[in-house]
Protein backbone atom coordinates (compact mmCIF):
# COMPACT_ATOMS: atom_id res chain seq x y z
CA UNK A 1 0.00 0.00 0.00
CA UNK A 2 1.35 3.44 -0.93
CA UNK A 3 2.11 6.13 1.61
CA UNK A 4 -0.66 8.27 0.11
CA UNK A 5 -3.19 5.43 0.49
CA UNK A 6 -2.27 5.26 4.17
CA UNK A 7 -2.46 9.03 4.60
CA UNK A 8 -5.69 9.60 2.66
CA UNK A 9 -8.14 8.60 5.43
CA UNK A 10 -6.48 11.13 7.73
CA UNK A 11 -6.45 13.81 5.05
CA UNK A 12 -10.12 13.17 4.21
CA UNK A 13 -11.05 13.43 7.89
CA UNK A 14 -9.94 17.07 7.85
CA UNK A 15 -11.69 20.09 6.43
CA UNK A 16 -10.98 19.98 2.65
CA UNK A 17 -9.09 23.29 2.52
CA UNK A 18 -7.00 22.38 5.58
CA UNK A 19 -6.23 19.04 3.96
CA UNK A 20 -5.32 20.85 0.73
CA UNK A 21 -2.64 22.92 2.46
CA UNK A 22 -1.35 19.96 4.48
CA UNK A 23 -1.01 17.87 1.31
CA UNK A 24 1.06 20.62 -0.31
CA UNK A 25 3.42 20.60 2.65
CA UNK A 26 3.64 16.80 2.56
CA UNK A 27 4.35 16.74 -1.18
CA UNK A 28 8.04 17.28 -0.57
CA UNK A 29 8.46 14.25 1.66
CA UNK A 30 10.60 11.47 0.26
CA UNK A 31 7.78 8.96 0.36
CA UNK A 32 5.68 11.06 -2.01
CA UNK A 33 8.55 12.19 -4.21
CA UNK A 34 11.10 10.82 -6.65
CA UNK A 35 8.70 8.43 -8.31
CA UNK A 36 9.99 6.35 -11.18
CA UNK A 37 8.53 8.04 -14.25
CA UNK A 38 8.79 6.39 -17.68
CA UNK A 39 10.68 8.40 -20.29
CA UNK A 40 8.19 10.06 -22.62
CA UNK A 41 9.53 13.29 -24.11
CA UNK A 42 7.20 15.36 -26.26
CA UNK A 43 7.50 18.65 -28.14
CA UNK A 44 4.54 21.03 -27.82
CA UNK A 45 4.04 24.80 -27.62
CA UNK A 46 7.51 25.04 -29.14
CA UNK A 47 8.91 23.54 -25.91
CA UNK A 48 10.54 20.22 -25.03
CA UNK A 49 8.58 18.47 -22.27
CA UNK A 50 10.22 15.55 -20.41
CA UNK A 51 6.76 13.97 -20.31
CA UNK A 52 3.28 15.17 -21.29
CA UNK A 53 1.60 14.98 -17.85
CA UNK A 54 1.37 18.28 -16.01
CA UNK A 55 -0.04 19.73 -12.82
CA UNK A 56 -3.02 22.00 -13.42
CA UNK A 57 -3.23 25.49 -11.94
CA UNK A 58 -5.13 25.87 -8.69
CA UNK A 59 -3.21 23.44 -6.50
CA UNK A 60 -0.25 25.76 -5.94
CA UNK A 61 -1.95 29.16 -6.21
CA UNK A 62 0.96 31.17 -4.82
CA UNK A 63 3.91 29.31 -6.38
CA UNK A 64 5.11 28.25 -2.94
CA UNK A 65 5.63 24.51 -3.57
CA UNK A 66 6.91 24.28 -7.15
CA UNK A 67 9.99 22.17 -6.45
CA UNK A 68 8.23 19.70 -4.17
CA UNK A 69 5.40 19.17 -6.64
CA UNK A 70 7.83 18.73 -9.51
CA UNK A 71 9.46 15.83 -7.65
CA UNK A 72 6.21 13.90 -8.08
CA UNK A 73 7.27 13.39 -11.69
CA UNK A 74 5.26 15.96 -13.61
CA UNK A 75 6.55 16.95 -17.03
CA UNK A 76 5.46 20.52 -16.34
CA UNK A 77 3.96 22.57 -13.52
CA UNK A 78 1.33 25.30 -13.81
CA UNK A 79 0.90 27.69 -10.90
CA UNK A 80 -1.69 30.37 -10.10
CA UNK A 81 -4.20 31.74 -10.87
CA UNK A 82 -2.48 35.02 -9.95
CA UNK A 83 -4.05 38.47 -10.12
CA UNK A 84 -2.46 41.94 -10.09
CA UNK A 85 -3.38 42.61 -6.46
CA UNK A 86 -3.62 40.21 -3.54
CA UNK A 87 -7.13 39.11 -2.67
CA UNK A 88 -8.62 36.72 -0.09
CA UNK A 89 -11.03 34.97 -2.42
CA UNK A 90 -14.52 33.94 -1.43
CA UNK A 91 -15.58 33.26 2.19
CA UNK A 92 -14.95 29.82 3.68
CA UNK A 93 -16.02 27.07 3.43
CA UNK A 94 -15.27 27.07 -0.30
CA UNK A 95 -14.03 23.56 -1.09
CA UNK A 96 -16.21 20.45 -0.92
CA UNK A 97 -15.51 16.77 -1.56
CA UNK A 98 -17.96 14.46 -3.33
CA UNK A 99 -16.09 11.16 -2.79
CA UNK A 100 -18.87 8.96 -4.19
CA UNK A 101 -18.25 10.64 -7.55
CA UNK A 102 -14.48 11.29 -7.26
CA UNK A 103 -15.30 14.98 -7.54
CA UNK A 104 -14.75 18.35 -5.93
CA UNK A 105 -16.67 21.60 -5.91
CA UNK A 106 -14.67 24.74 -5.25
CA UNK A 107 -15.47 28.43 -5.13
CA UNK A 108 -12.06 29.74 -4.09
CA UNK A 109 -12.36 32.88 -6.21
CA UNK A 110 -8.71 33.41 -7.18
CA UNK A 111 -7.40 33.75 -3.62
CA UNK A 112 -3.72 34.65 -4.01
CA UNK A 113 -0.90 36.85 -2.71
CA UNK A 114 -0.82 39.15 -5.75
CA UNK A 115 1.56 39.07 -8.67
CA UNK A 116 4.54 40.81 -7.02
CA UNK A 117 4.72 38.43 -4.03
CA UNK A 118 3.88 35.52 -6.34
CA UNK A 119 6.86 36.31 -8.56
CA UNK A 120 9.15 36.51 -5.53
CA UNK A 121 8.11 32.92 -4.77
CA UNK A 122 8.82 31.88 -8.36
CA UNK A 123 12.24 33.54 -8.23
CA UNK A 124 13.02 31.66 -5.00
CA UNK A 125 12.28 28.26 -6.48
CA UNK A 126 15.08 26.00 -7.67
CA UNK A 127 12.82 24.39 -10.26
CA UNK A 128 14.20 24.72 -13.78
CA UNK A 129 11.62 22.70 -15.67
CA UNK A 130 8.70 23.93 -17.73
CA UNK A 131 6.63 26.37 -15.69
CA UNK A 132 3.24 27.65 -16.76
CA UNK A 133 1.87 30.73 -15.02
CA UNK A 134 -1.90 31.14 -14.96
CA UNK A 135 -3.19 34.74 -14.89
CA UNK A 136 -6.59 36.27 -14.12
CA UNK A 137 -8.41 39.42 -13.06
CA UNK A 138 -9.14 40.79 -9.61
CA UNK A 139 -12.70 40.31 -8.41
CA UNK A 140 -13.25 44.04 -7.93
CA UNK A 141 -11.90 45.06 -11.33
CA UNK A 142 -14.85 46.31 -13.42
CA UNK A 143 -15.59 44.32 -16.60
CA UNK A 144 -14.51 47.14 -18.88
CA UNK A 145 -11.04 47.10 -17.24
CA UNK A 146 -10.60 43.32 -17.14
CA UNK A 147 -8.08 43.23 -19.97
CA UNK A 148 -5.90 45.71 -18.06
CA UNK A 149 -5.46 43.12 -15.30
CA UNK A 150 -4.37 40.46 -17.78
CA UNK A 151 -1.88 42.85 -19.36
CA UNK A 152 -0.41 43.77 -15.97
CA UNK A 153 0.05 40.11 -15.06
CA UNK A 154 1.45 39.16 -18.47
CA UNK A 155 4.09 41.87 -18.20
CA UNK A 156 5.10 40.89 -14.66
CA UNK A 157 5.29 37.10 -15.17
CA UNK A 158 6.75 37.12 -18.68
CA UNK A 159 10.44 36.82 -17.83
CA UNK A 160 9.98 33.72 -15.64
CA UNK A 161 7.24 31.80 -17.46
CA UNK A 162 7.75 28.99 -19.94
CA UNK A 163 4.20 29.71 -21.09
CA UNK A 164 1.37 31.89 -19.79
CA UNK A 165 -2.21 30.67 -19.40
CA UNK A 166 -5.02 33.21 -19.74
CA UNK A 167 -7.81 32.04 -17.45
CA UNK A 168 -11.20 33.28 -18.65
CA UNK A 169 -13.19 30.27 -17.51
CA UNK A 170 -13.37 30.08 -13.72
CA UNK A 171 -17.01 30.23 -12.60
CA UNK A 172 -16.01 31.79 -9.27
CA UNK A 173 -15.22 35.37 -10.32
CA UNK A 174 -18.31 37.32 -11.31
CA UNK A 175 -18.39 38.10 -15.02
CA UNK A 176 -15.15 36.26 -15.85
CA UNK A 177 -16.78 33.77 -18.21
CA UNK A 178 -18.27 36.67 -20.18
CA UNK A 179 -14.75 37.07 -21.58
CA UNK A 180 -15.44 33.89 -23.58
CA UNK A 181 -18.07 35.74 -25.65
CA UNK A 182 -16.97 36.50 -29.20
CA UNK A 183 -16.46 40.26 -29.01
CA UNK A 184 -14.77 40.09 -25.62
CA UNK A 185 -12.41 37.23 -26.42
CA UNK A 186 -11.45 39.05 -29.63
CA UNK A 187 -10.60 42.21 -27.70
CA UNK A 188 -8.72 40.32 -24.98
CA UNK A 189 -6.60 38.25 -27.35
CA UNK A 190 -5.87 41.20 -29.64
CA UNK A 191 -4.47 43.25 -26.78
CA UNK A 192 -2.55 40.38 -25.20
CA UNK A 193 -1.10 39.40 -28.55
CA UNK A 194 0.12 42.95 -29.11
CA UNK A 195 1.54 43.18 -25.60
CA UNK A 196 3.26 39.80 -26.05
CA UNK A 197 5.01 41.03 -29.20
CA UNK A 198 6.37 44.08 -27.36
CA UNK A 199 7.51 41.89 -24.46
CA UNK A 200 9.16 39.46 -26.87
CA UNK A 201 11.21 42.30 -28.33
CA UNK A 202 12.16 43.53 -24.87
CA UNK A 203 13.14 40.12 -23.45
CA UNK A 204 14.49 38.51 -26.61
CA UNK A 205 12.11 35.54 -26.34
CA UNK A 206 8.53 34.85 -27.41
CA UNK A 207 6.59 33.10 -24.64
CA UNK A 208 3.64 30.92 -25.76
CA UNK A 209 0.14 32.01 -24.74
CA UNK A 210 -2.49 29.43 -23.76
CA UNK A 211 -6.21 30.05 -23.28
CA UNK A 212 -8.10 28.09 -20.59
CA UNK A 213 -11.77 27.54 -21.46
CA UNK A 214 -14.86 26.17 -19.75
CA UNK A 215 -16.46 22.75 -20.33
CA UNK A 216 -19.88 24.41 -20.63
CA UNK A 217 -19.33 26.08 -24.02
CA UNK A 218 -21.80 25.69 -26.87
CA UNK A 219 -20.55 24.74 -30.37
CA UNK A 220 -21.00 28.30 -31.65
CA UNK A 221 -18.88 29.67 -28.81
CA UNK A 222 -16.19 27.08 -29.48
CA UNK A 223 -16.02 28.11 -33.14
CA UNK A 224 -15.79 31.81 -32.24
CA UNK A 225 -13.01 31.18 -29.71
CA UNK A 226 -11.15 28.92 -32.14
CA UNK A 227 -11.31 31.60 -34.83
CA UNK A 228 -9.91 34.22 -32.43
CA UNK A 229 -7.19 31.87 -31.20
CA UNK A 230 -6.05 31.26 -34.76
CA UNK A 231 -6.28 34.93 -35.74
CA UNK A 232 -4.13 36.14 -32.85
CA UNK A 233 -1.64 33.26 -32.98
CA UNK A 234 -2.39 31.86 -29.54
CA UNK A 235 -0.34 28.69 -29.19
CA UNK A 236 -2.51 26.53 -26.94
CA UNK A 237 -5.89 25.79 -25.39
CA UNK A 238 -6.56 24.04 -22.09
CA UNK A 239 -9.83 22.18 -22.33
CA UNK A 240 -11.14 22.48 -19.72
CA UNK A 241 -11.67 24.29 -16.42
CA UNK A 242 -14.36 23.30 -13.89
CA UNK A 243 -18.05 23.07 -14.76
CA UNK A 244 -21.10 24.99 -13.59
CA UNK A 245 -23.21 21.92 -14.41
CA UNK A 246 -24.16 19.36 -11.76
CA UNK A 247 -24.73 16.54 -14.23
CA UNK A 248 -23.53 13.29 -12.70
CA UNK A 249 -23.63 14.41 -9.06
CA UNK A 250 -27.33 15.09 -8.61
CA UNK A 251 -28.54 14.27 -5.09
CA UNK A 252 -25.08 13.80 -3.57
CA UNK A 253 -24.08 15.67 -0.42
CA UNK A 254 -22.70 19.12 -1.31
CA UNK A 255 -23.85 18.80 -4.94
CA UNK A 256 -25.84 22.02 -4.67
CA UNK A 257 -22.95 24.10 -3.38
CA UNK A 258 -22.06 27.06 -5.56
CA UNK A 259 -18.80 26.72 -7.45
CA UNK A 260 -17.01 24.78 -10.14
CA UNK A 261 -17.36 21.00 -10.35
CA UNK A 262 -14.22 19.02 -11.15
CA UNK A 263 -13.26 15.37 -11.27
CA UNK A 264 -14.72 12.27 -12.86
CA UNK A 265 -18.25 13.64 -13.53
CA UNK A 266 -17.00 16.30 -15.96
CA UNK A 267 -14.74 14.00 -17.98
CA UNK A 268 -17.09 13.46 -20.91
CA UNK A 269 -18.16 17.11 -21.03
CA UNK A 270 -14.54 18.32 -21.01
CA UNK A 271 -13.49 15.77 -23.62
CA UNK A 272 -16.36 16.78 -25.89
CA UNK A 273 -15.15 20.41 -25.81
CA UNK A 274 -11.57 19.24 -26.43
CA UNK A 275 -12.68 17.22 -29.44
CA UNK A 276 -14.63 20.16 -30.87
CA UNK A 277 -11.57 22.40 -30.62
CA UNK A 278 -9.53 19.72 -32.37
CA UNK A 279 -12.07 19.65 -35.20
CA UNK A 280 -12.00 23.46 -35.50
CA UNK A 281 -8.25 23.95 -35.20
CA UNK A 282 -6.81 20.73 -36.59
CA UNK A 283 -3.06 20.87 -35.89
CA UNK A 284 -2.74 24.67 -35.68
CA UNK A 285 -2.81 24.87 -31.87
CA UNK A 286 -1.54 22.68 -29.02
CA UNK A 287 -4.45 21.19 -27.09
CA UNK A 288 -4.04 20.37 -23.40
CA UNK A 289 -6.61 17.95 -22.02
CA UNK A 290 -7.85 18.55 -18.47
CA UNK A 291 -11.00 17.70 -16.61
CA UNK A 292 -11.94 14.33 -15.15
CA UNK A 293 -8.66 12.45 -15.48
CA UNK A 294 -8.61 9.83 -12.72
CA UNK A 295 -6.90 6.96 -14.59
CA UNK A 296 -4.63 6.13 -17.49
CA UNK A 297 -7.70 5.19 -19.53
CA UNK A 298 -8.89 8.78 -19.24
CA UNK A 299 -5.58 9.96 -20.67
CA UNK A 300 -6.04 7.67 -23.67
CA UNK A 301 -9.45 9.26 -24.23
CA UNK A 302 -7.97 12.78 -24.10
CA UNK A 303 -5.26 11.79 -26.58
CA UNK A 304 -7.81 10.37 -28.97
CA UNK A 305 -9.70 13.67 -28.72
CA UNK A 306 -6.64 15.66 -29.76
CA UNK A 307 -4.62 16.37 -26.60
CA UNK A 308 -0.84 16.58 -26.91
CA UNK A 309 -0.51 17.23 -23.17
CA UNK A 310 -2.74 16.62 -20.14
CA UNK A 311 -3.09 18.15 -16.69
CA UNK A 312 -4.15 16.64 -13.37
CA UNK A 313 -5.71 18.12 -10.25
CA UNK A 314 -8.77 16.45 -8.72
CA UNK A 315 -7.56 12.99 -9.73
CA UNK A 316 -4.50 13.55 -7.54
CA UNK A 317 -6.74 14.18 -4.54
CA UNK A 318 -8.42 10.80 -4.96
CA UNK A 319 -5.61 8.69 -6.47
CA UNK A 320 -2.48 10.32 -5.08
CA UNK A 321 0.93 10.65 -6.72
CA UNK A 322 0.75 7.17 -8.31
CA UNK A 323 -1.60 8.68 -10.88
CA UNK A 324 1.31 10.56 -12.48
CA UNK A 325 3.37 7.56 -13.73
CA UNK A 326 0.13 5.77 -14.67
CA UNK A 327 -0.81 8.65 -16.94
CA UNK A 328 2.69 8.93 -18.44
CA UNK A 329 2.58 5.19 -19.18
CA UNK A 330 -0.77 5.68 -20.93
CA UNK A 331 0.89 8.15 -23.30
CA UNK A 332 3.70 5.68 -24.01
CA UNK A 333 1.29 2.85 -24.72
CA UNK A 334 0.24 4.18 -28.13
Amino acid sequence: MSLYALARPLLFSLDPETSHHLTLRLSGLAGFAFQKIPACPVRALGLEFPNPVGLAAGLDKNAEHIGALARLGFGFIEVGTVTPRAQPGNPKPRLFRLPQAQALINRFGFNNVGVDAFMQNVAGSRYRGILGINIGKNADTPPERAVDDYEICLEKVYSRASYVTVNISSPNTRGLRDLQQQDQVESLLARLSNRRERLADRHGKRIPLVLKVAPDLEPGQIKAIADAVRRYHIEGIIATNTSASREGVEGLPHANETGGLSGAPIRERATRVLRQFRDELRNDVTLIGAGGIVSGNDVEEKRAAGASLVQLYTGLIYRGPALVPECVSAFRAK
